[in-house]
């Protein structure tokens, strides 16, 4: 399947996904194996505003591709239906782009970049995972 047979929703979702295992496999090989610090941690980097906050911050430093600023943007701009009551709409859409943008370079088999974007963002939090 193609990034351009999905709606920038359906790539979201995948993205989620991705993202959480991207996360959740790291911390696992960096021998974090306690129940409460592994979910401590991975919040860190798989809420929506973490999410909008790493796109905003690679988004600045000119990090993403033209196309992968497209494939964001279809992610961000799709109705999203309801929204988290923890978290604002600005905020949310910001990380449904991020998301749909993991999915759509999942879809593409570029986990190489996913990484590149995984170790950008474990760089610029200043958090060793």
């Amino acid at each position: 399947m193609s990034p351009s047979e999905c709606s920038g929703r359906t790539l979201a979702f995948l993205g989620d996904a991705v993202w959480s295992l991207t996360v959740r496999e790291d911390l696992i090989l960096r021998k974090e194996t306690r129940g409460s610090q592994l979910q401590k941690k991975s919040v860190h980097y798989v809420s929506a505003y973490a999410q909008a906050e790493f796109y905003r911050r690679l988004h600045e430093e000119g990090f993403f591709t033209e196309a992968e600023e497209d494939i964001f943007r279809r992610g961000r701009n799709g109705h999203a239906g309801t929204v988290p009551a923890h978290t604002d709409v600005g905020t949310y859409r910001i990380s449904t782009g991020f998301e749909a943008l993991i999915g759509a370079l999942y879809l593409e088999g570029k986990q190489e970049r996913i990484g590149q974007i995984w170790d950008k963002v474990r760089t610029m939090t200043g958090r060793e995972v």
